[in-house]
């Protein structure tokens, strides 16, 4: 179990539920979230830099840091030959200094992240209804019916595990929402509001104190928590 002055925030929902948009909203809103770099042993993509968009391995180099325990979870993801993985020096050095430090991975990596995170903010999202997943990897049109198929399968596991996770967030086609939705969890967990960003509502303010009659007695109230 690890303790740390920092936050560890992990974002999961099945395969095109829109999380990726939903964290990229979120880190150009909210500059306190530090984004976890993550490892993988897939060739770069155009326009995709190492050590920014991931850090790039070869499968040699990837089984070398396994060996050395220096991922925090990792593994094959949809059955292909690429790995992917969290590196501990991506996250504890961040957490120790009192960061804010997000994930986007999968339900596997986060059962494996709350091994030695416990107390990290978990958080799944969700749409209103699985078919919606269909239409939203349909509409990419970059998936083949195998690769489709495969990717529904692990969605529909991902679902059935959605109760590991501490906070639900359904994107039912507004991102908007979703991002705010996330962003009153992390203001409320203790994420430093800045000058846009905090979306919690006010608390309601009590009514200016009216100065008593001599005669009248005051008496202490509290105000309902909104």
């Amino acid at each position: 179990m690890a303790s740390c002055p920092g936050k560890l925030v992990v974002i999961s929902g099945p395969s095109g539920v829109g999380k990726s948009t939903i964290l990229r909203r979120l880190l150009a809103e909210l500059p306190h979230l530090v984004p976890s770099v993550s490892a993988t042993t897939r060739p770069p993509r155009a326009g995709e830099r190492d050590g920014v968009d991931y850090h790039f391995l070869t499968a040699e180099a990837f089984a070398v840091r396994r060996q050395r325990n220096e991922f925090l979870e990792c593994c094959q993801v949809y059955g292909r030959q690429y790995w992917y993985g969290t590196l501990v020096d991506e996250v504890a050095p961040r957490l120790a200094s009192g960061g804010w430090v997000v994930l986007e991975i999968d339900v596997e990596g986060t059962l494996s992240i709350l091994e030695r995170y416990p107390e990290a903010i978990t958080i799944f999202v969700e749409p209103s209804h699985p078919d919606q997943l269909l239409e939203r990897l349909q509409g990419r049109g970059t998936e083949t019916p195998e690769a489709m198929a495969r990717r529904l399968e692990v969605a529909r596991r991902e679902l059935l595990q959605s109760h590991h996770y501490r906070h639900r967030v359904v994107n039912d086609d507004n991102v908007a929402a979703a991002v705010n939705a996330i962003e009153r969890i992390l203001f409320d967990a203790g994420l430093p509001p800045t000058a846009t960003g905090d979306r919690r509502q006010p608390p309601l303010q009590p009514p200016a104190a009216q100065p008593a009659s001599p005669t009248e007695a005051r008496t202490p109230t509290s105000g309902a928590q909104t």
